[in-house]
């Protein structure tokens, strides 16, 4: 199937918080916090010894008050570990929005959680994020994203893992992140050309703000659709600077009355204030919008 055919779905993912599935007092204050999506973890921010616990503490959590205006997502251990099984178990229980599944290195890795899936009659609204992370994942990433997009599949997004990439690779961690850019753009066109959303990794020094707004803006102008976070601290700047702002609202709202004009009717390409406009633009404009209706929901919804 080729890419053309693979349209790409709005979603409101620009502050992604990965919360420990083991801090129930974390847990709880998830529900005030003005994130689009919560990731709640049972791998790395959770000890060997404490798994089962954090399972417990997660069931109990999903059995109180419902999480509002937020998509749910728990990232489980591997499939390989000791761990893994459980924790589908529990995701084939709890049904959250999503799966996150960490260390994505072949299609085969997303295929098999799928299969696991169909055969728990889950329902189909719940999706499957891949963590790249990994030399291999980065190098594959693009079948990942082919693989996960065929008929059936719950692939929705790509989530970028660069602690355990830069560990991997001998990679500095350094402001810019020069020697990573050309493997992050890799994947942001693996995930454009089969319709899938793309997560920058997390900023590791939540204190340093304007390092990590300056993050945000990089990984906003590769094209990152949102950013992992670690703390509540960096959601409103997340949100800022990967949601629209109002000049371009306005200018996707002209593009889209222009459309809507009936001079403009079998025209590909317009002009509108001077500037010559084709219909690709007028589906970016409407996704645009559309994102911004979803802000302004939530924001009413509080």
């Amino acid at each position: 199937m080729s890419s053309n055919s693979m349209p790409r779905s709005v979603s409101l993912r620009r502050s992604v918080l990965s919360v420990p599935a083991i801090n129930s007092r974390a847990l709880e204050k998830t529900h005030g916090l003005d994130c689009d999506a919560i990731i709640f973890d049972l791998e790395d921010s959770v000890a060997p010894e404490k798994k089962a616990e954090a399972r417990e503490k997660l069931k109990a959590f999903f059995s109180g008050k419902p999480l509002a205006n937020k998509e749910r997502i728990i990232r489980i251990n591997t499939l390989s570990s000791t761990f893994g099984h459980a924790d589908m178990e529990l995701v084939r229980t709890l049904e959250p929005d999503a799966v996150l599944l960490p260390k994505v290195n072949e299609p085969q890795d997303v295929m098999s959680v799928g299969d696991l899936l169909a055969d728990a009659d889950a329902p189909e609204s719940l999706r499957i994020w891949a963590m790249i992370e990994t030399p291999r994942g980065i190098l594959n990433a693009a079948a990942i994203a082919e693989a996960g997009r065929t008929q059936g599949s719950r692939l929705d997004c790509f989530v970028l893992g660069l602690n355990d990439l830069r560990k991997e690779t001998g990679v500095l961690p350094q402001p810019g992140r020069t020697y990573l850019v050309p493997w992050l753009m890799q994947v942001v066109l693996a995930v454009r050309a089969y319709g899938l959303d793309a997560i920058d990794s997390v900023f590791n020094d939540f204190r340093d703000a304007d390092a990590f707004d300056a993050e945000c803006a990089h990984a906003r102008a590769m094209g990152f659709d949102g950013k992992m976070l670690i703390h509540p601290a960096q959601i409103d700047a997340a949100n800022r600077h990967f949601g629209p702002d109002a000049s371009a609202i306005a200018e996707a709202e002209a593009i889209i009355a222009a459309f809507a004009d009936p001079a403009a009717e079998g025209l590909n390409v317009i002009n509108v204030n001077g500037r010559m406009i084709e219909r690709l633009h007028l589906v970016q404009a409407e996704g645009l919008v559309h994102k911004a209706r979803l802000i302004a929901e939530r924001q009413t919804a509080k």
